[in-house]
């Protein structure tokens, strides 16, 4: 089965599109609609197949932590019309992410690994082990690029730049660790830890507000918090629920985004693989069942949603 790739609709005039890596974004005036599509992306790249349901999976999955935060901030969000849909405010978009770290793992691993001690500006200790907790959760940001890499970048330079004002970056930083201490909360009830993540903030009307998805399988990692302390004294690789596998086995087929690597192409098995992790984890983080709604007629359904919202 092929997912949704890509959208393309005969809408009202003045509706603009942009295509993101995994989205397909519909704005009009101060309206934002994000349709999740199946595309799924790893390195900064798109990978050639689609991965069935998980539009739907993110897209729900977002929602449903969204909604779990207004009490701590204004959250984007206003309405989910569709399984691949939402709407809500077309906020300024502020371009740097916060990514938020509690555990040496990924990226940061990874730099750690080759010796440096230093992510973003932000110094990591020395003697620890893949996968440990930081004392406490750091904040490691990036430039958040239009299209190719973003890029790590330090608080320093970030004021130093005037990319955002200092202010309202140490609002940002404040924001972005109260957010993640209420995912770990949420996490734990679960049976989960939330390793890191990534917020994204924008302005709507003055006032900061909280963009695009969060705590999502594409944008955070999480283990199983039950085997955590057992696997780290023995050594042992930690059970992930997060699109870390995906980034793994592009590594295994000698991709990583450098230039010359070869794109790998996932069987018909790796695809229902991924598929089945995605659910497996929306189910898993949200105490939800997951319902799979078809995709006959797909570009339909949504094209009659984006008429509705743009009718006005």
């Amino acid at each position: 089965m092929e997912g949704l790739r890509h959208t393309e609709f005969n809408l009202p005039q003045g509706v603009v599109k942009y295509e993101g890596k995994v989205r397909d974004v519909y704005t009009r005036d101060n309206v934002f609609v994000s349709v999740a599509t199946d595309r799924i992306s790893a390195f900064d790249h798109i990978l050639p197949r689609t991965i069935p349901y998980k539009g739907q999976v993110l897209n729900q999955t977002a929602a449903f932590f969204l909604n779990a935060v207004r009490d701590i901030m204004p959250v984007w969000l206003d309405d989910i019309p569709d399984p691949n849909i939402s709407v809500g405010k077309l906020c300024q978009p502020i371009r740097i992410e916060m990514v938020v770290r509690g555990y040496l793992s990924g990226h940061a691993w990874r730099e750690y690994r080759s010796g440096k001690r230093l992510l973003c500006g932000v110094s990591m200790p020395e003697g620890m082990n893949e996968n440990d907790a930081f004392p406490s959760p750091i904040i490691t940001p990036s430039t958040k690029a239009m299209e190719g890499h973003d890029v790590d970048i330090s608080r320093e330079e970030i004021i130093r730049q005037k990319l955002v004002e200092s202010d309202l970056y140490s609002r940002m930083e404040a924001m972005a660790l109260e957010l993640f201490d209420r995912g770990q909360n949420m996490a734990r009830e679960r049976g989960l830890i939330l390793v890191d993540t990534k917020y994204e903030f924008g302005l709507w009307e003055g006032e900061l507000t909280l963009m695009d998805e969060i705590h999502t399988p594409d944008s955070s990692r999480y283990f199983y918090l039950e085997p955590y302390h057992e696997n780290q004294q023995k050594g042992l690789p930690q059970n992930q629920l997060s699109k870390e596998f995906v980034r793994e086995w592009l590594i295994e087929n000698n991709f990583q985004g450098r230039t010359g690597d070869i794109m790998p192409v996932m069987d018909d098995q790796m695809v229902m693989t991924v598929s089945d992790r995605y659910i497996h984890l929306y189910e898993t983080i949200t105490g939800n069942s997951f319902v799979r709604h078809p995709y006959d007629g797909i570009d339909k359904r949504i094209e009659n949603k984006l008429n509705s919202i743009f009718a006005g």
